[in-house]
């Protein structure tokens, strides 16, 4: 049966709605996040916000009050949303790495044998706005990362303009959702301000009612007391953030090239000045996601990468036949020379100096001195070769030269 590509995904991502929502691999971190932002709202809107509904003048001015945060609440929530349930800027990654890139090297080893291999470089170089930026290559999605694009060992994904991975929304930051991570970071911070100021003004009120202390109203009101506590937390969180992130679109800089780099001409390139940089990030169109999570998986042939020839002209291969007929002859000749030795030995005795004083006519040998130490090797050989020859493989016999190239002379 055919896949879809959310359910051939190599990454580790989790899909919901048939592949229409992604998140990150933490996903079960998102609905603790809503829980710290819904929790204290409705406790807000319940304790506070309700009893200041005919403080202001007009008398109904005070609904207002409720009504802001519950609409700002829905606002925070959409920006969530689309932070951590959309591609933040995957790129597709390919099934072999680019052939075009390839380089093929040749390694010798001890023996003298050349091996092709393939080899590919591990960086190279791109022009970004006139500047020279080396990019990577990344093994697991098998192609050259662009600018300013990393590899989120979270997620298993390379990311274009990589920021960060954040846990509290289960989900890369990178270039489709930076703008909605930033103006969900601004808008909780400002969403912490309004509860915090609106439950000091609750206890301002209580103050001038009961024309008491202020020990007096925060007992009279321990759940606003309660939520400027939180509120005061989190703004050094989420407060925190927002700073940090305006500094980093002022200077069009991620928060890995912050951390990674230093100012150099990595970050500069991509510097256009502080009003270019506001704009990039919140006035250009965001681009279309990469990878269509919901088409069918195309099945790609196999492919051969063919290695260049290299042909040894200092060791040829032979034939098996060819070598079948030399170990062979090399057998051959071992036995030849193993009964030639025997034969030197009879005649060496039959020649003893005992056998002189006999009166019959006889032939007389010359038998070379070397002929009779070869023979006398010989013998040994052929006692060797009996025992020394259990489990041996066929073919590997070593034989000395001098006894291979012996000769006899008969005069």
């Amino acid at each position: 049966m055919t896949q879809r590509v959310y359910q051939a995904w190599k990454g580790s991502n989790k899909f919901i709605f048939g592949g229409r929502l992604i998140f990150g691999p933490d996903a079960r971190s998102v609905p603790l996040t809503l829980l710290l932002i819904l929790v204290p709202v409705v406790l807000f809107c319940v304790f506070v916000a309700r009893h200041l509904l005919h403080e202001f003048s007009p008398y109904n001015a005070g609904y207002a009050i409720l009504v802001v945060p519950i609409l700002f609440t829905i606002y925070v929530l959409i920006l969530l949303s689309l932070t951590s349930a959309r591609d933040p800027g995957i790129v597709p990654r390919n099934s072999h790495p680019p052939e075009e890139d390839l380089r093929y090297e040749t390694t010798v080893s001890a023996d003298g044998r050349q091996t092709p291999s393939v080899q590919i470089p591990r960086t190279k170089e791109v022009m970004v706005n006139g500047m020279t930026v080396r990019v990577k290559y990344c093994d697991t999605c098998m192609l050259y990362r662009p600018p300013r694009c990393s590899h989120c060992s979270i997620c298993n994904n390379c990311v274009e303009r990589f920021d960060h991975h954040c846990p509290w929304v289960g989900q890369c930051i990178g270039l489709r959702n930076y703008r909605y991570f930033f103006m969900f970071v601004s808008s909780a911070t400002l969403l912490c301000i309004y509860v915090f100021a609106m439950s000091a003004l609750y206890i301002k009120v209580i103050m001038d009612h009961q024309r008491g202390t202020v020990w007096m109203a925060m007992r009279k009101s321990p759940w606003a007391v309660a939520l400027m506590i939180y509120c005061f937390i989190a703004l050094w969180f989420v407060g925190g953030l927002t700073a940090f992130h305006t500094y980093l679109i002022s200077t069009n800089q991620t928060t890995y090239e912050n951390f990674r780099y230093r100012p150099n001409s990595r970050t500069v390139a991509y510097n256009r000045g502080c009003v270019n940089n506001f704009m990039e990030v919140f006035c250009t169109k965001v681009k279309p996601s990469r990878n269509n999570f919901r088409a069918f998986v195309e099945e790609e042939l196999p492919r051969v990468i063919t290695l260049p020839t290299i042909i040894n002209t200092t060791t040829t291969t032979k034939a098996p036949a060819e070598a079948e007929d030399e170990i062979g002859s090399r057998r051959q000749k071992v036995e030849d020379d193993l009964d030639i030795g025997d034969d030197l030995m009879n005649l060496s005795q039959r020649c003893n100096p005992a056998e002189a004083s006999n009166d019959q006519p006889h032939q007389t040998l010359d038998i070379d001195q070397s002929a009779l130490g070869v023979a006398e090797r010989a013998a040994t050989i052929r006692t060797e070769t009996r025992h020394g020859s259990w489990g041996r493989r066929s073919g590997s016999w070593d034989i000395a030269a001098d006894v291979a190239n012996s000769n006899v002379r008969e005069s």
